[in-house]
């Protein structure tokens, strides 16, 4: 039987959502932050000649370079301010949070509430910022080995280029916390969504353009349509896919009324961890492999050529790296978002239990060997739906915008912005109610 929450939301119509003025202003600063993002994007490094660096990107933009350009949303190929992105603060966080899991001294910070987690915040960002700094000298020795990109070459370029990138990230870094903050979705992940949808009308027209040419057989192009619905639906279908455990509470007496022991569900999603592995796992390749990407366009040792050409999309080496870190970030942050102990203690102290298991410690121990099972389905599901997507379109030279990664980060951030906006919107359905339901009251007597 569905919740009193989940038939409110089926009843939610559009004069509902235009009584929400809160949320309707939400939305607008959202949409403007994203607006400021997107303009970012076009604003070019100082320094270089666009038109020989177009000509030096397109002779990699199928590799990892076109991933990362993928991510910034066109900005690569442009050379824009913001072309880092946010890749060194999520690789920075990655950091922090694997530190933290070994550190006793950050593990005792992060239980500190709000304070903790700022302090856990400061130290995010000041890696963020070395990381920044170091991919942003790489890009601009690289970018210096280019013939004819670099118009005055030399220190004064490489300091003015550091400064440029990492103010751009840092920027994104406040954007995106001011969409979390005041707007709508989780930020961070709003930011690449923008950028990998804003490329995908040009994405999809140069596909077709190809199928007419000849250059991809009509049958191929075809089957990339179909494969892409399929793995939509798929997503779709494994994000909402939960493993619901019986809870069931005793009889209580108040008073001098029995009541009934009633019976509910914990819900445990089967991707907890939702988009954030092939996010993370992305970062952690596209860090080494920017700098020698850019670094081997110049006067470079042949193992940077080398790791640039492994790291290569549809190179084995790629796939393998891609595929550990996807399941290597699925139970790690799985583990930090979901505690099994925390979680049977909070059904001990309400009086609920788990037919057939002890509360307490055996019931946090069946949580974990739940949780466990469900992540290895969640795990592969995303491992595969990353993966075989890239082999397919990579044999093909196809974008990378339309490959498993850009679909699965589009279909899970919709996601998860329509159902913040649904809970909005059942709040203001409940605040609703409760004013009637007190109007009501205050009549009869």
């Amino acid at each position: 039987m569905a919740s009193a929450a989940e038939q409110l939301a089926r009843n939610l119509s559009f004069s509902t959502f235009s009584k929400a003025k809160a949320l309707q202003q939400r939305i607008w600063f959202t949409l403007g932050a994203l607006l400021v993002y997107r303009l970012g994007t076009f604003i070019p490094v100082p320094g270089i000649d666009p038109d020989a660096f177009r000509a030096t990107f397109e002779q990699s933009q199928q590799g990892i370079i076109g991933m990362f350009n993928m991510f910034s949303g066109g900005a690569v190929e442009r050379m824009a301010i913001f072309a880092l992105n946010l890749i060194p603060y999520i690789t920075a966080s990655i950091v922090v949070q694997v530190i933290a899991t070994a550190s006793p001294r950050l593990e005792a910070l992060k239980k500190e509430g709000e304070a903790g987690r700022r302090k856990m915040n400061q130290y995010t960002r000041y890696l963020a910022v070395v990381f920044c700094a170091v991919q942003a000298y790489g890009i601009a020795v690289g970018l210096e080995g280019s013939q004819g990109v670099v118009l005055n070459p030399g220190w004064f370029f490489r300091l003015s280029t550091v400064i440029t990138l990492v103010g751009g990230t840092m920027f994104l870094m406040w954007l995106g916390e001011q969409i979390t903050s005041r707007g709508v979705g989780n930020g961070i992940s709003l930011i690449i969504f923008a950028g990998i949808v804003a490329n995908l009308p040009s994405t999809i027209a140069q596909t077709l353009e190809l199928s007419r040419t000849g250059a991809i057989p009509g049958f191929a192009a075809l089957g990339m349509i179909v494969l892409a619905l399929v793995v939509i639906a798929a997503i779709v279908f494994f994000e909402r896919a939960q493993r619901r455990l019986l809870i069931q509470y005793p009889k209580r007496q108040v008073g001098n009324k029995m009541f009934q022991g009633e019976s509910s569900h914990l819900p445990l999603k089967l991707n907890t961890s939702g988009v954030i592995p092939v996010i993370f796992g992305s970062s952690l390749l596209l860090l080494p492999a920017t700098i020698a990407s850019f670094a081997a366009q110049g006067n470079a040792p042949g193992w940077l050529t080398t790791v640039t050409a492994l790291l290569g999309r549809g190179q084995p080496l790629y796939l393998a790296l891609f595929a550990f870190f996807i399941i290597f970030f699925a139970f790690f942050y799985t583990a930090i978002v979901f505690n099994p102990t925390e979680t049977a203690d909070n059904l001990k102290r309400s009086g609920g239990f788990i037919p057939g298991i002890r509360p307490g410690e055996r019931t946090a121990q069946h949580i974990d060997y739940v949780l466990t099972r469900i992540t290895v389905i969640g795990a592969l599901y995303l491992t595969v739906v990353a993966l075989i997507p890239e082999v397919m379109f990579s044999q093909l030279a196809v974008s990378q915008f339309i490959g498993g990664t850009s679909l699965l980060i589009m279909v899970t951030v919709t996601l998860d912005t329509v159902s913040q906006i649904q809970s909005h919107l059942v709040a203001q359905q409940y605040e609703g109610l409760l004013k009637k339901s007190r109007l009501g009251g205050g009549k009869r007597r």
